[in-house]
Formats: C-alpha cells, sequence, structure tokens
C-alpha cells in the first residue's frame, strides 16, 4: 500500500489528465476548419447516392468498426446507412484474433460482397493507420464495384508508416475524398512521462466527429432541397417506435442488419 503524506506527492511525474480536454478539443476545432471542404463534399457525394436510391456504406475494422456502430439505427442518425460488420474483425472476438485477421489478404473482397454493394453507391471507410490488408482491399473492391471511395484516416500516421498490403498501397491512395482525422502518430494526445509512450487516445473521438458531421450536412442537403431527411425518432420517447416503421419499411430490404 502507498502512503501518501498531506502536502506531498510520492512516486512518479503524473500524466498531465487535465490538458486532454483542451487537447482534444483543439484537435476537434482543427478538423472542423481543416477539412470543412472535404467532408462538404463527402456529403454532397453521399446525399446524391441517396436520393438516386443507394447507400452509404460504412466498414471498418478494430476500434474504428464503433464509426459503423455510430451511424447506424440511432436516434437522430440518417436510415439510408449500411454498416458492414464483421465479428470476426472486431475486437469482441478476440483482440489478437481481430487484428491478426485485419491483416488477412482476401478476407475484405468476401465480406463486402454480401453487403449490396451497387454501382453508384459511396462507401466510407475508416481506419487510423490505414495500412492493413482488410481496409486497403475494401477500398480497391468498392473501387472496382464502381463506388465513391471516403476515407478517414490520420495521414500523419498513415505516411510515417509502411504499407502492409502488396500492392504498397494505403487506403488514403486509394480514395477519392480523403478527410484527415489530424491524429499523431501513435494515437495518443499526453505523453507517458520517462519513457514517452503516448496515451490519451483520440481516433475514435475525431473520426465519430467526423462521421457526425457528415450525417448533419447531408440532412441539410434534403433540407436545402425542400425534404424532410429521413432521420430515426428515438424509440424511448412517444410514437417513436411507429415514426420509424414507415422510414425502415423503405430500407428494410437493401440494409442486412436492418431487420
Amino acid at each position: 500500500m502507498i502512503i501518501r503524506e498531506k502536502g506531498t506527492r510520492m512516486g512518479r511525474e503524473l500524466v498531465k489528465e487535465v490538458s486532454f480536454l483542451p487537447k482534444l478539443c483543439a484537435l476537434l476545432q482543427e478538423v472542423e476548419t481543416l477539412e470543412e471542404d472535404a467532408m462538404n463534399e463527402a456529403a454532397e457525394t453521399a446525399y446524391e447516392a441517396i436520393r438516386k436510391g443507394g447507400l452509404l456504406h460504412v466498414f471498418a475494422s478494430g476500434h474504428s468498426h464503433m464509426i459503423a456502430e455510430e451511424m447506424f439505427f440511432r436516434a437522430g442518425g440518417l436510415v439510408p446507412i449500411n454498416p458492414i460488420l464483421d465479428y470476426s474483425l472486431m475486437t469482441g472476438a478476440g483482440a489478437l484474433q481481430s487484428m491478426y485477421n485485419e491483416r488477412k489478404e482476401g478476407l475484405a473482397e468476401r465480406i463486402l460482397s454480401e453487403a449490396n454493394l451497387h454501382t453508384g453507391d459511396v462507401i466510407l471507410i475508416s481506419s487510423n493507420s490505414g495500412i492493413n490488408n482488410v481496409i486497403v482491399e475494401a477500398a480497391m473492391t468498392a473501387r472496382e464495384k464502381g463506388l465513391t471511395v471516403i476515407g478517414i484516416t490520420s495521414l500523419a500516421a498513415s505516411k510515417t508508416l509502411g504499407a502492409r498490403h502488396n500492392s504498397g498501397k494505403k487506403l488514403y491512395e486509394l480514395c477519392d475524398i480523403v478527410i484527415d482525422n489530424h491524429v499523431p502518430l501513435g494515437d495518443g494526445l499526453l505523453e507517458v512521462p520517462e519513457n514517452g509512450l503516448v496515451t490519451g487516445g483520440a481516433s475514435s473521438f475525431s473520426s465519430l466527429f467526423i462521421a457526425q458531421k457528415i450525417v448533419l450536412k447531408i440532412e441539410n442537403c434534403f433540407l436545402k432541397d425542400g425534404e424532410l431527411p429521413p432521420v430515426y425518432m428515438s424509440a424511448n420517447i412517444p410514437n417513436g417506435t411507429d415514426y420509424n416503421e414507415a422510414l425502415i419499411k423503405q430500407y428494410q430490404d437493401k440494409i442486412k442488419l436492418l431487420h
């Protein structure tokens, strides 16, 4: 047991946790300012696809898969979003195994073949590093199928790291639209004293922020054209479930997980 005397601090220097919030806020402000044009382009492209009867597909692996879950079937979220979720790529299936799986060749083609992709659709692929095989091959497969590919990634990390795919390509090099999450190499905003390791992970915050900004911008595209966007109401408020049923029926045959 560590005994701390009143007015003194024993042990090593501490992580500067009080600086996490201002650093995170600064990061999101940087994204808001510098990625505005890219986010606008992404939203307008997705909107045009949706207006033509298509979908905005979302794919990721590891912790980034939270972006797909965040955008799907949630209160205030858009209905025509298809999350491509494969359990073998999530940490819940086994952390080490999911890491090995995202480095496998050929897995992305199988996953995307079951995702109801169509020429003219848009796919959002999120990966902080952008170097693993499943992410690179997902972008390649989507492009071959005639989809517009939007990538959310850390350019600082991806341009520093070596490619794992045998093509030598990384996610940002295969996208039609690239949105930089501005997260530094190592995915941390703070430093562990003495050993220099980074902590205070930021990629989930930044990428989720970008995803929500794209959704809001798509909704504004509908409103500018004089239409109400297809947005879910919370199922936990009166009439929420009934309101959503009509929207769900429009997309239930297109979105695998909407059942």
